[in-house]
């Protein structure tokens, strides 16, 4: 199934661009770090500890290894003359075959009347166990610390399996929508504490 099918079938008229969190009826948004100050941007910090600590524990209560995913990199690109130099996949697939299956398609914005905003879509299709996920949502958590590696693209995981869609936007929180909310109940009950407080009455409403 493509990746077009597959939301069409299962989060009809979702489109994928952040917030995810808003544009769901079911769904949960974390809040991954804590106390942010200044001073915490240097690596391997106890607030990115926190912060890798939550994202890695959340994915795996959501992906297990044998589980087919997407992963979805929108590539933004603001220039006609834009050349993609993305290592994005590359970096953390374990075995280059699977970078066969990679499809790249360019996404021309309905709120850009110029049509000069465009994004290149690229969609793999694997499994958990294909790719290196704990680099990769580090380097994601990495993109406003001033810390290498970082990955500046907007990355979706959507699990086939689960039906779940998992993003990561930067050090400060993650969503998470799924389909059906007995999918995602454990994550909720689980990881409770982490519920972002900004949105908590809304997500309780769901799950109550």
């Amino acid at each position: 199934m493509l990746l077009n099918e597959f939301m069409n079938e299962n989060f009809p008229n979702l489109e994928l661009r952040p917030p995810v969190f808003y544009s769901w009826k079911i769904g949960i948004r974390f809040e991954l770090g804590v106390d942010y100050d200044s001073d915490f941007a240097y690596e391997n910090s106890p607030y990115l500890q926190g912060v890798y600590k939550r994202v890695i524990t959340l994915f795996k209560s959501l992906h297990s290894n044998n589980d087919d995913i997407y992963i979805v990199v929108d590539v933004s690109d603001y220039a006609d003359d834009f050349k993609l130099k993305s290592k994005t996949f590359s970096r953390y697939i374990k075995g280059k075959s699977v970078l066969y299956g990679l499809n790249q398609k360019t996404i021309i914005h309905d709120d850009d009347e110029e049509g000069t905003y465009k994004t290149h879509r690229f969609t793999l299709k694997c499994k958990t166990s294909d790719f290196k996920y704990i680099p990769m949502l580090k380097a994601i958590c990495n993109q406003d610390m001033g810390i290498r590696p970082s990955i500046f693209n907007m990355v979706y995981f959507i699990n086939i399996n689960r039906k779940t869609i998992f993003h990561v936007y930067d050090d400060r929180g993650c969503d998470l929508v799924a389909t059906s909310r007995e999918t995602i109940r454990d994550v909720y009950d689980n990881y409770n504490d982490w519920i972002l407080a900004y949105d908590r009455n809304e997500i309780d409403g769901v799950f109550k």
